[in-house]
Formats: structure tokens, C-alpha cells, sequence
């Protein structure tokens, strides 16, 4: 783990997507970070050390999906796969596909392995797949100040970690999307093994890109300032709840996803980026989504 100083940054921004303002003056403590993500081999040591379950291997009960049909109610994933060509970006389905049988140790499906993939980081875990895992080590998920500040390497207030471009003289600084998406993918296509792109300013890697992280946060459609007022903090739940329902599952809380994934393009999704963030289901772990762990000081 690295070892990074407390100190007060500049959180969030006014000049992207809505959810990440107000840019706001935010105070974090010292504390210590995963130097890379959470990678398929240290989940294999956890897995066989416990006999740990994932989320997405468990049987669906059906009560919680009245109306599906029951065929379709069988463990499994959601697994991105490139479009022949270009399509509506407005709608995700065009993009990712339910993948009965896909888990962390089958990625892609029931024929994939991790075989060839132990130091990629480990992907389709749900939110309390990543606890059990960092209850097992003694260790926590980060918030998202945690995950920001240090993502940010020190470099405070520029839109991208490593300065003010995305691709600082026309080299990828991360495992982004390189081309036109989702057809087009001129990078990795896919997950890289994690420490392949340089490190930030604390020395940490795959901070930014490559898969979304978990924290603890729930997630609001805007951040709550620790000035707020305690009415206007208090809004908390009441957005928390509004978001959940707008995806149709009121009773799945959303968590905070940070530092943006392979799959993030300038032309869908520009956040490959410290203050980006994403909202996702407790419930539900996907092919870009991992994880790494802090601890306090």
C-alpha cells in the first residue's frame, strides 16, 4: 500500500457532467491505498482460502423478478460486446448483454478463463463481493474523497491526473477506449494487466481508467458539501431515493463508482477522470468494474 499525506483539494467539477458539482473544498485525512487494483490472483487466494460465493454465481429468487421468465432466471453477468458499427449511444442495450454463467472466474462466459488474465484486475464484482474481500485482508473500500484525492496524484484541480490534456502529446495515459465507440477500439480492448500505464503523482496506478472502482459512498445525482446545512444535507436520502427509482429498483441502493474504465471514450464517456463518477447498483457487478482497498492511518 502507498502511504498518502491528508490535506484539502478541490472536489469535483463545474465543467462536465452535472453529478459531479458543485467543485467544492474538501478535507481528507492521511490514510493508505491498494498501489494497484485488486488483481484475479489475489481474489483466487481469497476465493480458495473461504469458499466465498460471488454475487453473480448465486441462483435468483424469482419473487424478486415478478413477471421474468423463470428460464432466464440463472446466475450470470453483464458483459460488454462491441457493435458491428455505429449505433444509438443513447441506449446501453446496444452495447451489453446479460452473459448467463459469466462471473469473476469466467469473464466473458461459461468457455472464458482467467488463466491468461491473473494479473488483470478482477472484474464483475458486486459491491459486497468487495467487502467480504477487504473484510478477509482487514481492510476497507475507500470513500470517494479518499479515491479522488488520491487519484488525483497531487495534481490538484486539472481535469485530467496527469494535467489540463487528455492525451498529453497524443499518448494514452491510461487504459481509455482509442476510437470511435462502441465499434472502434484502437487501445487494449478489453482490461490491461494492471501497472502497464504509468503511475500518478502518489505512485499509485490504474487510479484512472482500466475498470471503475467501488467506494462507500451512496450516490446523489450532486455532491453534498460538508457546508451544506444540515436541511439541505438532509436532501441526501430523498436523491439517493430518486435515483434508484429512475432505474426502476427504488430498493437497490447505489454506491459511487470511481476513475472511469476501458470502456470510457471521449465520444460517449468522458471519465477518465478524477472527478467523474458513477452510480451503481449494490446488487450488480459488470465486466469493467473492480476494486481496490484502503485503511487509515
Amino acid at each position: 500500500m502507498v502511504h498518502i499525506p491528508g490535506g484539502t483539494f478541490l472536489m469535483g467539477s463545474d465543467d462536465f457532467y452535472p453529478d459531479e458539482r458543485p467543485a467544492h473544498q474538501r478535507e481528507v485525512a492521511s490514510f493508505f491505498i491498494d498501489r494497484y487494483p485488486v488483481t484475479n490472483a489475489q481474489y483466487v487466494e481469497f476465493v480458495d482460502a473461504t469458499g466465498y460465493v460471488t454475487v453473480a454465481e448465486r441462483e435468483l429468487d424469482p419473487a424478486a423478478f415478478p413477471g421474468a421468465d423463470p428460464a432466464d432466471l440463472v446466475p450470470g453477468a453483464m458483459v460488454f460486446t462491441p457493435t458491428a458499427g455505429p449505433t444509438n449511444l443513447g441506449d446501453w442495450r446496444n452495447w451489453w448483454r446479460w452473459q448467463p454463467g459469466a462471473f469473476w472466474r469466467r469473464p466473458f462466459g461459461p468457455d472464458s478463463s482467467i488463466d491468461d488474465r491473473l494479473q488483470h484486475p478482477v472484474v464483475h464484482i458486486a459491491f459486497e463481493d468487495a467487502v467480504a474481500y477487504a473484510d478477509w485482508v482487514g481492510m476497507r473500500l475507500p470513500t470517494e474523497a479518499e479515491h479522488e484525492y488520491a487519484a488525483r496524484g497531487g495534481v490538484d484541480g486539472a481535469p485530467f491526473a496527469w494535467g489540463d490534456e487528455a492525451y498529453p502529446g497524443g499518448v494514452a495515459q491510461a487504459n481509455s477506449w482509442l476510437g470511435r465507440f462502441p465499434y472502434d477500439n484502437q487501445g487494449v480492448g478489453g482490461t490491461a494487466p494492471v501497472g502497464s500505464y504509468p503511475p500518478n503523482g502518489y505512485g499509485l496506478y490504474d487510479m484512472i481508467a482500466n475498470v471503475w472502482e467501488w467506494t462507500t459512498d451512496f450516490y446523489t445525482p450532486r455532491h453534498i458539501r460538508l457546508s451544506d446545512t444540515p436541511v439541505d444535507a438532509g436532501k441526501r436520502t430523498n436523491l439517493l431515493a430518486a435515483a434508484s427509482a429512475q432505474e426502476g429498483f427504488p430498493d437497490i441502493p447505489r454506491r459511487v463508482l470511481k476513475g472511469g474504465s476501458h470502456l470510457c471514450s471521449p465520444d460517449y464517456c468522458l471519465r477518465f477522470r478524477p472527478a467523474a463518477r458513477s452510480p451503481q447498483a449494490e446488487d450488480t457487478g459488470m465486466s469493467h468494474i473492480g476494486f481496490r482497498l484502503t485503511r487509515s492511518e
